[in-house]
């Protein structure tokens, strides 16, 4: 049974004694379902022990961020072939003892509604932008929003690291939350007032943000790693994976159309890296996005020649796309830019000192 050790209780004094008592609920209710679920969600990889696997191999496989059964499932063997010390009859040996413990296979719909139960939603502080996206940012998923500089993106981000680690809907009970900074726009300080708008402990929700700064596109894709094996670690504790922004650093390392091919399979092996730790640890994946304008436009006569940066590699990776406009004052348009499962509309917000809010008229 892998340690759970619960974010910091972080409600103010005043109302400590009644949040806590429905804190303890909600935290009772979720360890039973912790306990339901742990057994297709946190395979720990020592249990491949069991069926012969040489425990150096496993430790191998963890410095690769391989550290659980599903996650062997999840990785190709040619990539496993590629660590260090093990083999190609290593990597057929450690799948089919994988194999083993995985019930491979379909599963009727019925059965994968009941499993999609485990899915969450994380509120992003507006009512209205909760609406479009169907209840607010959701787990087993990768959530992209893009738009141009000063709509919203990273205040969006930082609002959401709060927002994590409030008790929500359907059993919630909130969580801890890694933010992976890509243009050096996180600040710490950013999370004070928005911690005060929801009541709660500034220190203790700085604590709860594990934040990293990304230097290259290899570093970006080296701390994914690192978060696998946090999530892994601390399991169920992790409800949210932030990367903002997703493309800047592929931009800055990859240029002309010379470059083009490599930076899109490079793109895609981190995207799939992402999917997989969202599904394998079910915690949320946010990424931000930037733009760019196409020059070709004009000539077919579009309403607007800015798209966002990252070509068809992007877009299909992610679940959900949302794209941000301006627009009075510190009002804000988001609108769905594709979902498997929401209609395309548009929802207003602000940007206020207490992070993202309804707009009001």
């Amino acid at each position: 049974m892998l340690k759970q050790t619960q974010p910091k209780l972080l409600f103010k004094k005043q109302h400590s004694r009644q949040l806590a008592m429905l804190d303890q609920v909600v935290t009772d209710d979720a360890a039973v379902r912790y306990s339901d679920d742990e057994e297709s969600f946190f395979q720990d990889i020592d249990l491949l022990q069991d069926h012969g696997i040489n425990a150096a191999d496993l430790k191998k496989l963890k410095q690769a961020g391989i550290c659980t059964v599903k996650g062997v499932q999840m990785t190709t063997r040619k990539s496993m072939s590629n660590i260090k010390g093990i083999s190609e009859a290593k990597v057929d040996k450690i799948k089919e003892a994988a194999s083993k413990m995985i019930t491979p296979g379909f599963m009727s719909a019925l059965s994968f509604s009941g499993k999609r139960k485990q899915v969450f939603k994380i509120t992003t502080g507006s009512s209205e932008l909760d609406k479009l996206l169907g209840g607010g940012v959701e787990s087993m998923a990768i959530t992209e929003v893009f738009g141009e500089f000063r709509t919203g993106k990273t205040q969006l981000s930082h609002t959401l690291s709060i927002t994590t680690q409030l008790p929500g809907a359907n059993g919630y009970t909130g969580g801890k939350v890694v933010y992976i900074d890509t243009e050096n726009t996180f600040r710490p300080d950013r999370l004070r007032p928005i911690a005060d708008r929801f009541n709660l402990d500034q220190e203790a929700v700085l604590d709860n943000v594990m934040y990293a700064r990304a230097y290259t596109s290899e570093h970006q894709m080296e701390l994914l790693d690192h978060v696998a094996a946090k999530f892994h670690e601390e399991a169920g504790i992790f409800k949210l994976l932030i990367v903002d922004s997703v493309m800047a650093l592929f931009r800055v390392d990859f240029s002309g159309r010379g470059e083009l091919a490599d930076r899109q399979q490079k793109l895609a092996q981190m995207l799939s890296r992402l999917q997989k730790i969202s599904e394998e640890y079910n915690v949320a994946v946010f990424l931000t996005n930037q733009m760019t304008s196409d020059p070709g436009a004009t000539m077919s006569f579009q309403a607007d020649p800015k798209k966002p940066i990252g070509g068809h590699i992007l877009a299909h990776a992610s679940t959900t796309r949302i794209s941000l406009r301006k627009g009075r004052g510190e009002m804000r348009i988001a609108k769905v830019y594709d979902s498997p499962d929401m209609p395309e509309s548009e929802a207003t917000f602000s940007i206020t000192n207490g992070g993202i809010a309804d707009a009001k008229d």
